[in-house]
């Protein structure tokens, strides 16, 4: 039996990616298969699929870093044909077949549960991006970063992850400052119930090592020359999460805000969480920090169309999420 798939392959050294027809022995092997119902777009499966950055360890591999489906069987006894689970992370999409199929086969160490509470859709409008924003607030909050610590910013705004943050902050109670260079986009980034608004193309950032304390927190999708500024601009223990660099991989600053003001900068890796905290932050992704306006952020688009998503999210076009239905 065939089904369809979003193969990259390597092609006079560049990767290009193609609609295959496979079938279940063309895939890596594992222990779970999964009928696929949804999966999402990345900024890390657009940069795969498009080799615009060297994501892909592997030719031919199936793209997608997240999916969501029903067990059709299993080998493991923890899942039975007809449960409800999701995947994300791990090696999905970078080094083993991933979740741009109809059909996909993984280890059972990499597959959750689907939370009671969250639907199949909810689990992939959320996805990689919706588990990141999670992660990093539950990783802020064990930093000690409380609602009365005082405010929030979210830079790279409109992106996925940063505006599904925006979402799960403002619900926590938390003060929310968007930074953003879409002029276009602020009536967007307002409804998702951010306080204030800083265009990236105002910004002044300052020269000094340490410049005016404004933030308790920050949540940083864009890295670069803005992840240096937050870290001169944190309040005393200030909490940063960083997770993207979109705005480049170095930064440059000073040891002074972090032995002077306590800042604490954390790393956040999504795809090689242990299980038992990836448990935990679907749970909170299916109760506390379940996003009530999922649906504003997320669009759904049929498999066939898949394509069309990349070039938006590499051009920095991309607003929200794109749920990819099979």
């Amino acid at each position: 039996m065939t089904f369809q798939a979003y193969r990259i392959f390597e092609e006079n050294g560049a990767s290009a990616g193609r609609f295959v027809d496979l079938t279940l022995d063309d895939l890596d092997s594992g222990d779970v298969v999964i009928r696929s119902h949804y999966s999402s777009v990345n900024y890390k499966d657009a940069l795969a699929a498009t080799g615009t950055g060297k994501v892909i360890r592997r030719f031919p591999c199936v793209g997608g870093i997240d999916v969501s489906g029903v067990v059709e069987s299993s080998s493991d006894a923890r899942f039975k044909a007809g449960d409800e689970v999701l995947v994300t992370g791990y090696n999905l999409g970078v080094s083993h077949d991933g979740g741009f199929s109809e059909t996909v086969r993984v280890p059972a160490d990499w597959v959750v549960p689907l939370p009671a509470g969250l639907s199949l859709f909810d689990a992939m409008a959320l996805g990689t991006a919706g588990y990141t924003a999670a992660l990093a607030i539950h990783r802020m909050e064990q930093n000690g970063l409380s609602p009365e610590q005082g405010r929030v910013i979210v830079t790279g705004a409109t992106g996925g992850v940063a505006s599904l943050s925006i979402v799960m902050l403002s619900q926590l109670g938390y003060t929310v400052t968007a930074l953003t260079g879409k002029a276009n986009e602020h009536d967007y980034l307002s409804s998702l119930g951010v306080s204030e608004i800083i265009s990236r193309h105002d910004l002044v950032m300052g020269t000094r090592p340490m410049e005016k304390a404004l933030w308790a927190g920050a949540v940083d999708s864009v890295g670069g020359e803005t992840l240096a500024w937050l870290t001169r601009t944190m309040a005393q223990n200030g909490v940063i999460a960083s997770f993207g660099n979109a705005g480049g991989v170095e930064f440059h600053t000073t040891v002074l805000p972090f032995i002077l003001r306590g800042v604490t900068l954390i790393g956040v890796d999504s795809a090689a969480t242990p299980m038992p905290l990836r448990q935990r932050v679907w749970q909170r992704l299916a109760s506390d920090l379940y996003p009530k306006k999922l649906a504003q952020v997320a669009h759904t688009l049929p498999f066939e169309r898949l394509a069309e998503a990349f070039d938006p999210l590499l051009q920095g076009k991309g607003v929200g999420r794109t749920v990819i239905q099979f």
